[in-house]
């Protein structure tokens, strides 16, 4: 059984930065990836990175923002997020799936999610 636990999350001024952390236990798969719902919308995804190559993947509307990345301790994956925006105020997942995917359905386990606020 895999279990995901966000952390990080809270409220932050617009143009600020938060660190999100994504712990795994269990056997996690190939990939670990970031989406987040905002009020009265779809999920969507944010961000993706391989445990084993590290290769990441962005969302158009995150690139050059924020970045995915594998912490030094085991099952841990982080996303820093950099000049957040309004339109960054949504719950955060993280998941884990077979393979590299934007896509919801290609990811087996998810977090609880962790709220991210951000103010002008």
């Amino acid at each position: 059984q895999v279990q995901l636990v966000e952390s990080g999350g809270g409220s932050v001024q617009a143009g600020g930065s938060l660190r999100l952390s994504c712990a795994a236990s269990g056997r996690t798969s190939y990939a670990m990836a970031w989406f987040r719902q905002a009020p009265g919308k779809e999920r969507e995804f944010v961000a993706a990175i391989t445990w084993s190559g590290g290769s990441t993947f962005y969302a158009d509307s995150v690139k050059g923002r924020f970045t995915i990345s594998k912490g030094n301790a085991k099952n841990t994956v982080y996303l820093q997020m950099n000049t957040i925006s309004l339109e960054d105020t949504a719950v955060y997942y993280c998941a884990t799936g077979p393979r590299l995917s934007t896509v919801e359905d290609d990811y087996d386990y998810w977090g609880q999610g962790t709220q991210v606020t951000v103010s002008s």
